[in-house]
């Protein structure tokens, strides 16, 4: 497995392991009558859907997805590099702006709730256009 698969793989994981945590304090919280903690449900959602799910799916399709060319097995790894830290990059802004806003709203939180928003599309953009050449017919046509 090469470089950009492991990290996108293990950093995944940490994204388990932290929507594990939180999960476990929401419960916990919630158990003992405490909802202060509720907003940030949304955070754990994100963390599953996006940090493990996603992350983890965009780094096993690059790791396993056809070879692009010999020369050029996995075609443009820039284009992963820069989804892995777009995904990354909006996930811990909407983890620092989401709760805040429901906390203490303020106008610019919701302008990095939607920065963060924006970064994990332009991920999930980026992350297609790298694996869309490697995706071929029968005899190496495209």
């Amino acid at each position: 497995m090469y470089l950009q698969a492991q990290v996108l793989i293990k950093t995944a994981l940490l994204h388990l392991l932290a929507a594990g945590l939180l999960g476990g304090g929401l419960l916990v919280s919630t158990a003992f009558g405490n909802a202060s903690l509720a907003p940030l449900r949304p955070l754990l959602y994100h963390l599953l859907a996006v940090g493990w799910i996603t992350q983890l799916i965009a780094g096993v399709a690059l790791w396993m997805f056809p070879p692009f060319s010999r020369e050029r097995p996995r075609g443009n790894e820039v284009l992963g590099w820069v989804a892995y830290g777009a995904l990354n990059s909006g996930l811990i802004l909407r983890a620092i702006a989401e709760p805040l806003l429901s906390w203490r709203p303020q106008p610019w939180q919701s302008i990095i709730l939607a920065l963060s928003g924006i970064l994990q599309a332009l991920a999930i953009w980026l992350i297609v256009i790298a694996l869309w050449p490697r995706i071929k017919g029968r005899g190496g046509k495209r």
